[in-house]
């Protein structure tokens, strides 16, 4: 997706995939990821996630990069922190204690500041990007870590032709050929969600599930 629809959609408010409360398999998931305490963790396309104070909470740092300036602003009003911001090679970086959140594109985010973090919770980022920008994302976002990194990755699945992304659906076989041999991939859980996805029941959508999946960089 072009940089200007994810704008448009921020001044528009149609940001669907925000959730108000933690994301649950966040809560009941993160502690088998066995991210370091103090670590950093990259949350690419982060908007105004609340996941990001939780992981805060739980004892780590946090770069959350998003390329609306909506989102970003949003975060900071709603979590209380004055707008402070200093320039960086990829865009302004805000300060917001153990979280900084960087406006930029995550495909413009040099290689040496993704490397300064040794993990990844990536909810929304691999979803909402069609086929032929997912090869070019992980290679960049992923391919920029250090060895020993490692993450939780969360993804949907359902028949693609019943509706149109984003969100996009991502099953197993390509989150492996996406990742694997440079990363060990372990699905911990795949979950029936339609009954509680209102817009994918109103599309048609005959089958939904979500899929969590450890990440662990060789």
């Amino acid at each position: 997706m072009e940089p200007g629809f994810w704008i448009d959609r921020w001044a528009r408010g149609r940001i669907g995939w925000h959730r108000d409360e933690v994301t649950p398999l966040l809560r009941e998931r993160w502690r088998e990821v066995q991210a370091d305490k103090g670590c950093r963790v990259l949350v690419p396309l982060c908007g105004k996630s609340v996941d990001m104070p939780w992981l805060a909470i739980n004892g780590h740092r946090v770069l959350g990069v998003d390329l609306a300036q909506a989102g970003i602003d949003a975060y900071l009003a709603e979590q209380q922190f004055e707008p402070r911001s200093e320039a960086t090679a990829a865009g302004p970086m805000f300060d917001a204690g153990p979280v900084q959140l960087l406006c930029a594109d995550i495909f413009d985010v040099p290689a040496d500041m993704l490397a300064t973090c040794s993990a990844i919770y990536d909810r929304a980022a691999l979803i909402a990007l069609p086929p032929a920008m997912r090869r070019r994302y992980v290679a960049h976002v992923h391919g920029s870590l250090p060895p020993g990194s490692s993450g939780l990755l969360i993804t949907l699945e359902y028949p693609q032709q019943e509706k149109d992304g984003p969100p996009f659906s991502v099953d197993e076989d390509e989150v492996r050929s996406l990742l694997e041999p440079a990363w060990e991939v372990t699905l911990l859980e795949r979950r029936n969600i339609l009954r509680s996805e209102p817009r994918f029941l109103e599309a048609g959508v005959t089958r939904l599930h979500t899929a969590v999946y450890r990440l662990r960089k060789h």
